[in-house]
């Protein structure tokens, strides 16, 4: 399984690497509307997000938009061993780059704990439309999600979805998909 989903990922990124410019621009602006709009956004008080790089679903103007309304937002803090924690900012000018370089709160911010996030926006390279993803390979979303109640969102590129993704039976499918274009509700999940 380790084999297919390295192939798959590699795969994954030729395809991100193709995609046109003015098209990540236009699903960024997609993925802004449709989050920012979904009811459970609107009543959340506590989120955590990933710090987008690249040419990952852009988080940053969604994380702008959670601090105007006056929610709690918190990013990941990495440790080795694929553990990490939420810490909490108040602005995005407190995040300074951290392990693989990507940019983190720093080590002294306060902690959410888990339970009290009430969405979590997870990254991957690409979601089917079962709420699965393919991570990067960490693990560290795997092991931080497992067994809290937060609502979570996969983040997604429209031109990226796939109907199916090899999946293992730790592997915890998102509450919704949402692309640039359309919000996915995955069905429940045993």
């Amino acid at each position: 399984m380790d084999n297919i989903k390295s192939v798959l990922r590699e795969q994954l990124k030729d395809e991100i690497a193709a995609l046109p410019d003015d098209y990540i621009s236009a699903s960024d602006n997609g993925l802004l509307i449709l989050v920012s709009t979904m009811s459970e956004f609107l009543s959340a008080g506590n989120i955590m997000l990933y710090y987008s790089v690249e040419r990952e679903p852009g988080t940053l103007e969604i994380a702008k938009v959670a601090l105007s309304m006056g929610k709690t937002v918190a990013f990941p803090y990495c440790y080795r061993a694929g553990v990490m924690c939420a810490r909490i900012v108040t602005g995005l000018d407190e995040l300074q780059p951290a392990m693989l370089g990507i940019p983190a709160p720093p080590e002294t911010a306060a902690v959410i704990k888990p339970e009290e996030l009430d969405i979590v926006i997870v990254p991957a390279l690409a979601y089917d439309r079962s709420g699965y993803r393919l991570g990067y390979g960490g693990g560290y979303y795997d092991r931080y999600l497992c067994g809290i109640p937060a609502f979570t969102i996969g983040l997604a590129r429209a031109r990226l979805m796939k109907d199916e993704l090899p999946r293992e039976p730790h592997d915890i499918a998102v509450s919704r998909v949402v692309t640039e274009s359309e919000v996915y509700a995955p069905p429940q999940q045993e």
